[in-house]
């Protein structure tokens, strides 16, 4: 991604050594796919060990922190008030905005209005909350500007609230909104294009699929496939995934059979709404689906409708799609890791399996990371982070826990791990 950037630190050691420390600027890090290039992170921690810092929060949220150079900037609520947060890398809180009123707790206690993640160019910070409200800041705090996206596109209509988190590329902020009634012939979805500076719309795309019932609903986020000169938006969700033109969001490709419509051979799943979001890598992007479902790596270099393509196949798996968390590409391996904590990995060309092994009993909603040889998966209730050593050999390295409830993903900055609980935010760092 463009929209990513590194900065050096020069250590004043001997030899002058120098680091390089990655910006997390959107909730799956600096190239969008959940990795970072950093190294020397901590792989052990409890309440007191590699600790930096522990900062209480007004309240819950699953959204994932983003860093920019010393700021991390979160969002959170606070009564009836959604707000974008911002603090320094020594954990003191700098500034916080109200981007909306109108807070709603989901699913008991799945989540709220502030579930999307903010995402960041290192002069500006974009904040969207479920309930429409978008706004831009810079970063010290100052609104840029502001629009309720309801206003502007009708009313959502979706069971948990609209979790999307934007994208940003090349000075425009993407926008997936998949919701409707239910009703096949009267779907409400579409993707649009904002100038990020703005907020002005530059396109909109009207999603048709077909689909009806509760799959009109998608909880999942947009994705940038950006390898090799080639550039797209991929949007996920009302049975199809789909991928969009940049400049004026016009159709691609989609690719269907997620949930199958017209196949007299299967039927069709009333509730199979997708929460897990594709993932991308030089040739290769995966499309989970849900509730135990099929799992495609398809091609990106392709045109057209792609259901049941050969050219565009480069394998699928009948089952064990996870549910929340999105897949992880790394090497010549995908990883998948289920809600229930089984994690899947997969040969990367050939779908084969190479081990399926439970990390943890805990429920998982966030996604894994990847840094430095390990991959860090996070359990929702028990607040227990397994750091599993990558390759085709499953190894636990450490199981970490902090005893507070985390649906949020990891995210690394500087040597730090963040981690946004519904309680608190943490830095972990090795002394």
């Amino acid at each position: 991604m463009k929209t990513c950037s590194t900065y050096l630190i020069v250590s004043l050691f001997v030899g002058a050594n120098i680091t390089v420390a990655d910006n997390w600027p959107s909730w799956r890090g600096p190239t969008g796919n959940g990795i970072c290039t950093e190294t020397d992170l901590p792989i052990e921690w409890g309440e007191e060990k590699n600790v930096a810092w522990r900062v209480a929060l007004p309240g819950p949220a699953g959204s994932t922190p983003v860093i920019w150079e010393q700021q991390v900037f979160l969002t959170s609520v606070h009564g009836d008030s959604l707000l974008l947060m911002c603090f320094g890398a020594d954990g003191k809180e700098q500034w916080r905005q109200e981007v909306g009123q109108g807070n709603r707790d989901v699913r008991v206690d799945e989540g709220n209005s502030a579930s999307p993640s903010p995402v960041t160019d290192g002069k500006h910070v974009w904040s969207l909350m479920s309930t429409g409200h978008l706004a831009c800041f810079d970063l010290s705090g100052n609104l840029v500007w502001t629009v309720d996206l309801q206003e502007r596109y009708g009313r959502f209509n979706i069971a948990f609230g609209m979790s999307s988190t934007p994208v940003l590329h090349g000075g425009r902020l993407f926008l997936q909104l998949i919701h409707g009634d239910g009703d096949a012939q009267t779907q409400e979805a579409l993707t649009a294009g904002l100038d990020a500076a703005t907020g002005r719309e530059l396109w909109r795309s009207d999603r048709v699929t077909k689909a009806s019932k509760e799959n009109e609903h998608s909880y999942a986020s947009p994705m940038l496939y950006d390898f090799d000169g080639i550039s797209f938006l991929i949007t996920h969700g009302a049975d199809y995934t789909m991928a969009h033109s940049l400049k004026d969001g016009s159709e691609l490709w989609r690719l269907g059979g997620l949930n199958p419509q017209d196949d007299p051979s299967r039927n069709y799943h009333p509730t199979l709404r997708f929460v897990s979001s594709p993932a991308a890598a030089e040739g290769i992007i995966i499309c989970p689906t849900a509730k135990n479902g099929p799992v495609f790596a398809i091609r990106p270099d392709q045109s057209g409708n792609l259901t049941n393509s050969e050219a565009a196949l480069l394998w699928s798996r009948d089952k064990n799609t996870p549910d929340v968390p999105s897949p992880l590409i790394h090497d010549d391996l995908v990883y998948l890791c289920r809600e229930n904590g089984m994690l899947l990995c997969l040969d990367r060309q050939t779908g084969d399996e190479v081990y399926h092994v439970r990390t943890n009993n805990g429920r998982h909603r966030a996604s894994p990371v990847l840094a430095d040889g390990h991959i860090y998966l996070t359990a929702r209730d028990n607040g227990t982070i397994t750091v599993v050593k990558t390759g085709r050999d499953f190894e636990i390295i450490a199981q970490n826990k902090i005893s507070e409830v985390i649906s949020s993903s990891p995210a690394v900055s500087d040597g730090t791990i963040y981690l946004r609980t519904f309680e608190a935010l943490w830095a972990i760092r090795n002394k």
